[in-house]
């Protein structure tokens, strides 16, 4: 049920960043836009770790462009639009209701499937990260870093 809130409001959160027009509003869409996708990773997921990391880097990300914006947009005014006021009020209401008459028996077997999903990822998640099959994609992205790295810093020297 969760998982289906988490997505509704994701449809509903590209759909306002589509009319920003202020640096500041589509970043703070954008950072809640990523998250809703770690929330929903996290909930799909067994191990949460993933999201959590994700999140970390696009913030990181995130703090660098608001230090960018803010030295190239410093004085522009923050204009708050009535009919974005009201559509993102009419979409909240829309998303509540759609969830509020949905079938109360998703839930239950939502759950049931979860569980399913948990006992079998309980052994997958035992398994070290750099076992044979996995050992491999994990050496080309090492190497994929180095490259990358080697390559951003040759043409600064």
């Amino acid at each position: 049920m969760s998982q289906i809130f988490s997505v509704m409001l994701m449809i509903m959160n590209s759909l306002l960043f589509s009319s920003m027009t202020h640096p500041m509003n589509m970043g703070i869409t954008l950072l809640l836009q990523t998250l809703l996708m770690c929330i929903l990773m996290g909930l799909m997921s067994y191990s949460s770790w993933f999201s959590y990391i994700l999140f970390l880097v696009f913030l990181g990300g995130m703090l660098v462009l608001f230090i960018y914006m803010t030295s190239i947009a410093s004085n522009e005014m923050f204009k708050k639009s009535m009919y974005l006021t009201a559509f993102t009020m009419f979409m909240t209401i829309g998303v509540l209701l759609i969830i509020m008459f949905l079938d109360p028996y998703m839930m239950v077997n939502s759950l049931n499937n979860q569980a399913i999903i948990n006992s079998s990822e309980t052994k997958m998640i035992m398994s070290p990260l750099y076992n044979n099959p996995t050992s491999i994609i994990t050496v080309f992205m090492v190497l994929y870093l180095f490259l990358t790295l080697i390559v951003i810093v040759r043409p600064m020297n």
